[in-house]
């Protein structure tokens, strides 16, 4: 396995969901990081959503 992965929290998932995804998996978080995701609407970029990632380590 890899010592380290970044989780995406989905789109119709919680930050506590993709948590406990992590876990299970047998990670646990070292950092955050946040995108904005963008939509062409009229010739303008408009945001849409948030896109959230954690890095994960894994647990020994």
């Amino acid at each position: 396995m890899k010592k380290t992965v970044w989780f995406e929290v989905g789109e119709n998932e919680t930050v506590e969901k993709c948590l406990e995804r992590m876990d299970k998996a047998g990670y646990m978080p070292a950092g955050r990081k946040e995108e904005p995701i963008f939509e062409e609407r009229d010739g303008q970029p408009v945001p849409v959503r948030q896109l959230i990632k954690f890095k994960g380590i894994r647990k020994e």
